[in-house]
């Protein structure tokens, strides 16, 4: 009566404390007028950024500099040029832009040389660029009729800026004559992150050697977004359409280079935010190759990856048509979805096989429904109690198997002691029991198995899941990111130089259900690892592991396992019954048990074992 009356204040004390901390979510949420403020924050930011001189960086893809003013400097290029000299070498930048994108190209080379998102700001209020300070470089190499190596990054290219509707287009020519040049043609929409891009040449079939290669070469080293650099490069990854459709990858921890054919789309991912090149004629055969440029955590790191490819391209009648897009932008399954058509959304990192369609196709959008109408945190703890209560079912089946062999403790406990000289009889007997009282060992594994889909796919979903991005909730400014109760005065081995909340409630949390499962299983399965210090073990390595993850990870982790805890003391408490588990056990126990084939091949193995070991 004592044990009814203790588990019954547990669950008692377990809804009033989930209670509070719903309340106290609730409480704690950003006010209407704190996020309006934060917005004006950010458009005051964008603003001020515009006024403001911007720190001058060496670029890191270097180019070689002309001096326009030095006579003899200039006729040296131009005499190394050729035919292309008649376009006015003039240094300068020509500005394309709508409401949400902000391009700078380039005179030299025709190229872009800066690509600022105009409504997104870094974690420490900068504005968010994805080209900037010479870390990217589009080129064309190719070889002319008078045996002239020549890179398009060096030639000065002719800019015409005229509108065309609605829409703003630039056309960059790189001239022999007025009626023979290379062009790059940029069209730009309002409101679209995607950019018409067309490479083509006019004229040029008697200038371009056509016996040799045309080469296109696209750099670019990753710009640093994210507080912890070493969080944001395990996002950082170079992802390609090829084949017909099939989507790859790049390593995202190592250097790694790869050799494809048939190339419709590449992504230099950067976490929350890409650069995507697509075209209407894939590569045929592109060399890839991405380098890590991330060793260990630095505040003062600027770039997370260099990503490089070089894909011949084809001449149709001696000239260039390539028909093609940029895409700079958020990775955001709503804007990429816009480009159904391209495919692009296959870039989001949603995981592999089942895990990622789970993630796609149930947890973004059911989140993306949830926040529609609920603050960004509170979706999450509601999103994680509906999921547990889906799940239910299966923990029930987990804790009905932990039961029936808390039952069996006893019997398994007197075999241990008959036969204790004797594994092989040991086990032998301990399954002909676990066969009479219709037990298995591993029924309680089999949910836990069940579940991992589910818990892999919200893996992969809270630190890509581009609507918690710089999301505040409680105490955590970000949900994307870690949040920070501490920052210590130095760094502790794989945990960090500061202190999160949220994986120490989760690890908390953890070490309670596991004292209410594991606990049983280690005092009834002899023969198992020590279980308690697993028991130990595993929060801690959560506490480790999770310092530097999502706090939006650590939140649902927490709360699922809170919800968890409640469920199991609410089965325990009003469910299950022990004493009618054992007498259902004995029940079994005396029936005839026919064995199944598998049964029947595991004990003549076992026999044929026992009696190989009597003969020696």
């Amino acid at each position: 009566m004592e044990e009814k009356k203790l588990d019954l204040n547990s669950i008692i004390g377990f809804v009033l404390i989930f209670g509070i901390l719903l309340f106290w979510f609730y409480q704690n949420q950003p006010t209407p007028e704190e996020i309006e403020a934060q917005k004006a924050k950010i458009e005051q930011q964008q603003e001020a950024e515009k006024s403001e001189e911007q720190e001058v960086i060496a670029p890191v893809l270097e180019t070689p500099v002309l001096d326009l003013q030095d006579s003899t400097a200039l006729a040296s290029y131009r005499n190394t040029i050729g035919g292309f000299g008649f376009t006015p070498a003039e240094e300068g930048t020509t500005v394309l832009e709508n409401d949400v994108l902000y391009l700078e190209i380039s005179n030299r080379g025709g190229q872009i040389t800066q690509a600022k998102l105009k409504q997104f700001i870094t974690y420490d209020s900068i504005p968010v660029y994805l080209i900037k300070d010479g870390n990217a470089l589009f080129d064309l190499n190719f070889t002319t009729t008078d045996n002239r190596v020549l890179n398009t990054k060096d030639l000065f290219f002719e800019p015409t800026l005229r509108q065309e509707g609605e829409n703003k287009v630039l056309s960059m020519k790189a001239m022999v004559s007025p009626q023979q040049f290379l062009e790059y043609r940029y069209e730009i929409k309002p409101g679209e992150y995607l950019l018409g891009f067309t490479v083509r040449s006019q004229g040029l079939s008697g200038v371009i050697n056509g016996s040799r290669p045309v080469t296109l070469n696209w750099k670019l080293k990753g710009i640093r977004h994210n507080k912890s650099i070493q969080y944001g490069n395990r996002y950082t990854r170079l992802t390609y359409n090829h084949e017909g459709g099939k989507i790859s990858k790049l390593s995202e921890s190592s250097d790694d280079e790869e050799t494809e054919e048939d190339i419709k789309w590449l992504s230099y991912r950067q976490h929350f935010f890409s650069s995507i090149l697509t075209t209407n004629t894939p590569f045929k055969t592109v060399e890839l190759s991405s380098k890590n440029l991330v060793e260990e955590e630095s505040k003062e790191a600027r770039f997370t990856k260099e990503y490089t490819t070089k894909a011949p391209l084809e001449l149709e009648g001696g000239e260039l048509s390539y028909a093609m897009n940029w895409y700079y932008g958020p990775t955001d399954i709503d804007v990429l979805e816009q480009y159904k058509d391209l495919g692009l959304v296959e870039s989001i990192p949603y995981g592999w096989g089942i895990f990622g369609w789970i993630n796609r196709h149930v947890f973004t959008p059911f989140y993306g429904f949830l926040s529609s109408f609920l603050p960004f945190g509170i979706a999450i703890v509601v999103m994680t109690i509906i999921v547990r209560l889906l799940m239910s079912p299966v923990t029930y089946k987990s804790y009905l198997s932990q039961a029936k062999m808390k039952v069996l403790k006893p019997e398994i406990t007197e075999i241990s002691e008959k036969y204790k000289d004797n594994a092989m009889k040991k086990q032998q007997e301990t399954m002909k029991l676990y066969n009479k009282a219709g037990v298995s060992p591993m029924s309680g594994c089999v949910p836990a198995l069940l579940q991992l889909p589910i818990f892999y796919a919200l893996f992969m979903f809270f630190p890509t899941s581009f609507a918690l991005r710089q999301k505040s909730f409680l105490w955590a400014e970000d949900l994307s990111s870690y949040d920070t109760i501490a920052q210590l005065p130095f760094t502790i081995p794989f945990y960090g130089d500061h202190v999160s909340l949220f994986p120490i409630l989760a690890s908390i949390a953890i070490f309670i259900y596991m004292m209410m499962t594991t606990g049983q299983n280690m005092q009834t399965q002899p023969g198992m690892p020590n279980m308690k210090f697993i028991m130990y073990l595993s929060p801690l390595m959560m506490l480790f592991f999770f310092n530097n993850y999502a706090s939006g990870l650590s939140l649902y982790y927490f709360v699922s396992n809170l919800i968890t805890i409640f469920i199991m003391l609410a089965i325990k408490r009003f469910i299950l019954d022990e004493d009618k588990i054992h007498a259902q056990i004995q029940l079994n126990k005396a029936k005839p048990k026919k064995e199944n084939r598998f049964q029947r091949k595991m004990r003549e193995m076992m026999e044929q074992a026992e009696q190989q070991k009597k003969n020696r």
